[in-house]
């Protein structure tokens, strides 16, 4: 397990170096709006690209809202989720696991459980769109939040220097 987090760390601090040494090229002006609490806000960069910017709410956590296959979910960032984590609010995103789906052994912050591992066509946060994204949905004892994690993270250069803001 110790490994396993310190390989984790090894990928976010060399993520975050590949970003600061890409950010020095050419650097993103966020207008003041953009820092304001709460969802993000889409700003556009020299290259056209989608910047979305996330401030920390008053318990430090990234809030931000998602469109998940069209339709919109509140998510917390969660490094530390391998996967875009649901819980039975999956059922406003027309995801209806069966029990025998519950398969997956995972372990949770309120310790070990089972969750339905499942295929979302895309998320959307902002201007940044991920295709084919995988999570799981977890029963709603397991998870107290629906968490935004590495399989949609993974795919897209994000940036977090010394407190906020957090740039997707």
């Amino acid at each position: 397990m110790r490994s396993l987090i310190v390989f984790a760390a090894a990928v976010i601090a060399a993520g975050v170096l590949v970003a600061r040494w890409a950010d020095r090229s050419q650097p993103i002006a966020a207008p003041p709006a953009a820092l304001a609490a709460g969802f993000p806000e889409p700003v556009t960069n020299a290259f056209g690209s989608g910047t979305v910017i996330l401030r920390p709410g008053n318990d430090g956590h990234f809030r931000t809202e998602a469109r998940i296959d069209g339709r919109r979910l509140e998510l917390i960032v969660d490094t530390g989720a391998l996967t875009i984590a649901l819980r039975a609010d999956a059922a406003r995103l027309g995801i209806h696991p069966a029990p025998r789906d519950y398969n997956v052994r995972v372990a949770t912050a309120n310790g070990m459980t089972r969750a339905a591992p499942v295929q979302l066509g895309i998320v959307e946060i902002g201007d940044i769109t991920v295709r084919n994204v995988p999570a799981l949905v977890h029963p709603d004892e397991a998870l107290g939040v629906n968490l935004l994690g590495m399989s949609f993270l993974s795919r897209v250069r994000w940036t977090h220097e010394r407190g906020p803001p957090l740039y997707l």
